[in-house]
């Protein structure tokens, strides 16, 4: 544009960087009015995870999948869980350093780990589309899936473009105020709601993720808004309900009650949800079936104890259990 400025339409910020500079992401920089991107093959942690550990509780429970992350995040909110990671400028005080992996080493290292799918998680993978683009490319081709943990801060561009090759997503959902974003996490609520309909509408397996953080985004006010969002979108999205510990900028907050962990699923279950779970308690993780409420499987953590569906369905009634490889 003019003055070698450049206009980035990745997510949702839509950068408008002048030469020299970074976008908010801090790894897109404008060089002579060409965005570069510093998170390509940049490797901060690549993990062998559980796909319940996304979380994903619908989408072939039970099996592994190769997590990797770049660094930097295109939101900089205060109560974040992986802040020595996720932000720039923090993690190089603190001598985090990358490794340079490419594409076909990660496709490699997931089939020879038994992983089913390859997740882009910890940080905001639409920070390193490039990378994960590709490297998605090339799983599809050896029969692997692909994952995104995500904010939902991303443009219809970018979920249009990886949609071919992106399987499931499991998409954070931070409050149902536009101003909570604004302040605490420095975004807006808008964009990633359209996300969540964007993806589901292109058949995108999704499950939404909110932290609880006490005195933050816990009204009933508000979660009924998400509740009845979801419900209305789609009553099989699995919602989970995370409890927050104290870090970064809110070590100063309380953890998240039991009390208000079961109050924000008894929301969803009014709300007409079929699958709403408590995250980082040690209970409120099995599944059940939303017809004859028989359990179907049964979680320890973030591992499977039991699996009861039968061919997709609930082995008692013969419904059909929501999810993808079941």
């Amino acid at each position: 544009m003019e003055e070698d400025k450049v206009s980035c339409f990745l997510c949702s910020h839509h950068c408008l960087i002048s030469n020299g500079k970074f976008g908010i992401c801090h790894v897109r920089e404008n060089r002579g009015g060409v965005l570069y991107t510093h998170a390509y093959g940049e490797l901060i942690a690549r993990n062998i995870d559980p796909v319940e550990k996304k979380p994903l509780y619908h989408f072939f429970p039970g099996s592994k999948s190769f997590s990797i992350a770049t660094i930097g995040c295109n939101f900089q909110c205060s109560f974040c869980q992986n802040w020595q990671i996720s932000q720039v400028k923090e993690a190089k005080a603190s001598g985090v350093r990358s490794e340079e992996v490419k594409p076909e080493e990660v496709v490699q290292e997931a089939r020879e780990t038994g992983s089913k799918s390859i997740s882009y998680t910890y940080t905001e993978p639409t920070i390193f589309f490039e990378y994960a683009y590709e490297i998605s490319q090339l799983a599809k081709k050896e029969g692997l899936f692909n994952v995104f943990v995500t904010n939902g801060y991303m443009t219809e561009e970018m979920i249009r473009t990886i949609h071919p090759a992106l399987d499931a997503a499991n998409i954070d959902l931070k409050s149902f105020r536009d101003e909570y974003y604004r302040k605490v996490c420095g975004g807006r609520l808008a964009p990633v709601l359209k996300s969540i309909e964007l993806m589901k509408k292109l058949n995108i397996w999704i499950e939404v993720t909110t932290l609880l953080v006490p005195g933050q985004n816990d009204s009933e006010e508000e979660l009924n808004g998400i509740a009845n969002f979801l419900a209305g979108l789609d009553p099989s999205i699995p919602w989970h309900i995370s409890r927050f510990y104290p870090q970064y900028k809110m070590e100063d907050l309380e953890s998240t009650s039991l009390e208000a962990l079961t109050q924000a699923y008894d929301t969803g279950k009014k709300a007409g949800l079929r699958y709403v779970y408590l995250g980082n308690v040690g209970q409120g993780n099995d599944t059940y079936c939303y017809q004859c409420r028989h359990l179907l499987i049964e979680r320890y953590g973030f591992s499977v104890r039991v699996n009861r569906i039968k061919e997709g369905h609930c082995p008692d009634c013969q419904t059909a259990v929501d999810g993808v490889g079941l």
